[in-house]
């Protein structure tokens, strides 16, 4: 599995002009599934998405000291089969992606299995489950902008964009 995980101060998707899913400051963050994942895949995305330190501690001022549940911060899961997809040429390939129906019964168990680690009322992506594979907007406000991405077949990959001063 891959994510793009984005600090954000606010998300949102929306489909045929309709708000689907919304969240305040927290993290959201784009999910790909590829044809080979498995639950200790989901389970991995799981924690460090949940565990990432990324925001400051308020009382020490100390910066990356804090997660999104240490901060009571939401989260917002966006299926993304294209981070699955090369170029061939000048045509985007997805075939590495898991396939739809199989994508969408993964996805929604991944989303389940966030909010159960976490809470159901601050992570949302469960209702794009209900469009899932419609074509949506996403909406953000991206705080720094810090974006790590994170691959479960290659742990050590933590690429991380740095254009924020803390205070």
């Amino acid at each position: 599995m891959r994510a793009v995980v984005q600090r954000v101060l606010s998300g949102r998707v929306e489909v045929d002009g309709q708000v689907v899913s919304q969240i305040g400051q927290g993290l959201l963050v784009l999910v790909g599934i590829s044809e080979s994942d498995t639950k200790e895949d989901a389970d991995f995305l799981c924690r460090k998405i949940l565990n990432m330190r990324l925001f400051v501690n308020d009382k020490t001022g100390k910066a990356w000291d804090q997660n999104v549940m240490q901060k009571n911060f939401d989260v917002l899961l966006v299926s993304q089969f294209t981070l699955y997809g090369f170029l061939k040429g000048n045509k985007p390939d997805f075939h590495l992606a898991m396939p739809p129906l199989q994508a969408k019964d993964f996805y929604s168990k991944f989303v389940e299995a966030v909010a159960h680690s976490y809470s159901t009322d601050k992570v949302k992506g469960k209702l794009s489950v209900r469009i899932f594979g419609a074509l949506m907007q996403v909406h953000l406000i991206n705080d720094g902008p810090v974006t790590p991405q994170l691959d479960s077949r290659n742990p050590e990959l933590f690429l991380l964009t740095l254009r924020f001063q803390y205070n």
